[in-house]
């Protein structure tokens, strides 16, 4: 039995709000973030509480726009976990290789990839292994768009609201036409 004395004060670990970014541009997309959000939520410790409807954007490359690589699904989950950081990232990490993700190319097409976009409000480049928030989650409507679907008041720390943001960002991004017919997550 795992309980206190009597007279002792219990310590329960309360959960840390987190917001995880999906994007994916090869195979069947919507069944692999559809999977991967199932993958997270049997985790001990990770308890997703939104899902954002998915959104259609062209490939970003580091130099821009690539017209010629397939269009990503992307969507947003606002999650409850008990893990730290870097356990949430190694967790993400586990995930994407689960579903296929091969690391060969910064930005290159790819099955999964899941970002964490926001931890609790920490903002930390302490470790170089995570960015918090993530250090261009700003500049993206890809993830802005989604994230409102699910937090419309949402905050992105050190940068003000999401809505604001997203006006600014120049990414194109629209709608899913399956995800406008009515097709969920």
């Amino acid at each position: 039995m795992n309980a206190a004395p009597l007279g002792k004060p219990v310590r329960m670990r309360v959960g840390v709000p987190a917001v995880l970014a999906f994007g994916s541009n090869l195979g069947d997309r919507a069944a692999t973030i559809r999977d991967a959000v199932d993958l997270l939520g049997a985790e001990p410790g990770v308890d997703v509480r939104a899902v954002s409807r998915l959104y259609e954007t062209p490939a970003l490359k580091p130099d821009g726009v690539d017209e010629e690589a397939p269009p990503y699904l992307n969507a947003v989950a606002l999650v409850h976990t008990l893990l730290e950081p870097l356990d949430l990232l190694g967790l993400v990490n586990a995930v994407e290789d689960r579903l296929g993700r091969v690391r060969e190319e910064r930005w290159g097409d790819r099955t999964l990839d899941i970002d964490i976009v926001d931890y609790g409000g920490i903002v930390s480049d302490d470790d170089p292994r995570i960015v918090l928030p993530h250090p261009r989650a700003h500049e993206r409507a890809f993830v802005l768009v989604p994230w409102l679907d699910v937090d419309a008041d949402a905050q992105l720390p050190g940068y003000g609201p999401v809505a604001a943001l997203a006006e600014k960002a120049t990414d194109p991004v629209r709608l899913w036409p399956d995800a406008a017919r009515g097709e969920e997550l």
